[in-house]
């Protein structure tokens, strides 16, 4: 793979120019970006595959829905319905996609909605009767038909957007100086005893502007595992045999932080769904025994026939440090548009 991939070097220069091109036609106005009448906050990244994107929503909608009626709108990456769809009672993780299913599971009193085209899904929102004060935006960093009034661009501790290239040798998705709309930048999954020093150094090699903060979190996991009928603490399932399954990006973290000696780990690509043939090969694997899964893929299994013998365990995005800044910076920004 790391030999097709410098092989395809002459690719990654043109679709590095494609999309600078794209980009300097919307930052000089001749391509349209359409801003909108209150606070819009984008999430998402330079780089294709894991960086954090659902536990920095869940973040944002922690800190603003006590205080603000929120909406998420999503992609619905791989879901099987087309255009606008707001969830409701009816939803599932097909109709909207996981991650927005997830977060409608978790916020009920958040309007979650899921639209390809960002622009018509904002117009959509703001037509409904009970219509938000803050839009999330998810995984909408390169949508630039919408203008969001705050951007946050997340890149994981261990592949950094300034260590990359472009795609198809590297996994950006646009050049390195897309950072440069980011309001914030948060590093994600840093080690939570990163250093001062460790943190100035990636400050430095990140190469921003003076006015663009850069705040440093980590994956901090739940101390239980939860089913549809209970919950048991890690420390006492970290002991017992079981099997460990993941359709997430990079789940390593996720099998670390339960795995023991006897454990079986099961990995499918990002977003899968799974088959008929996949529940009973998963169950066969299992062999009895529980199934620990990821939040993300609960919600695609949790009405499956798994149902008996899985649990999953959720996650949260944590700061290092300067917690309270981010979230003045967040703050700030809504008090001044809404």
């Amino acid at each position: 793979m790391n030999l097709l991939r410098k092989i395809l070097f002459p690719f990654a220069i043109l679709y590095g120019f494609i999309t600078s091109i794209r980009n300097f036609l919307f930052n000089k106005g001749i391509l349209k970006s359409t801003s909108f009448d209150l606070p819009v906050i984008a999430v998402g990244n330079l780089s294709v595959g894991g960086t954090g994107k659902s536990p920095q929503i869940e973040y944002l909608i922690r800190l603003l829905s006590d205080k603000y009626k929120v909406a998420t709108l999503s992609r619905g990456y791989k879901r099987k319905s087309e255009g606008f769809v707001l969830a409701d009672e009816n939803s599932n993780a097909e109709i909207l996609g996981d991650e927005p299913f997830q977060f409608y599971q978790k916020f009920p009193n958040v309007l979650v909605a899921v639209d390809a085209n960002r622009t018509n899904g904002i117009q959509q929102l703001l037509s409904q009767k009970e219509k938000p004060e803050i839009i999330l935006l998810d995984d909408a960093y390169q949508h630039r038909k919408v203008k969001a009034g705050f951007y946050i661009l997340l890149t994981s501790y261990g592949d950094l957007y300034a260590d990359d290239f472009m795609l198809p040798t590297g996994n950006l998705r646009e050049s390195r100086s897309g950072a440069e709309r980011a309001s914030i930048v948060v590093v994600t999954k840093c080690p939570k005893n990163l250093s001062e020093e460790q943190q100035t150094a990636i400050r430095l090699k990140l190469k921003l502007s003076s006015s663009q903060q850069v705040f440093f979190t980590f994956i901090d996991y739940d101390e239980e595992i939860y089913s549809k009928k209970e919950k048991i603490s890690v420390s006492e399932i970290k002991s017992e045999s079981k099997l460990l399954l993941a359709g997430i990006a990079k789940p390593k973290p996720f099998y670390d932080y339960l795995k023991n000696e006897n454990d079986e780990c099961l990995t499918f690509p990002d977003h899968h769904h799974f088959s008929d043939a996949d529940l009973e090969a998963i169950q066969v694997k299992a062999n009895g025994r529980k199934i620990i899964t990821t939040e993300k893929d609960y919600v695609r299994l949790k009405d499956s026939k798994l149902v008996s013998q899985l649990y999953y365990l959720p996650i949260r995005s944590s700061f290092i440090n300067s917690q309270k800044d981010f979230d003045t910076a967040i703050l700030e920004y809504v008090e001044i548009c809404a």
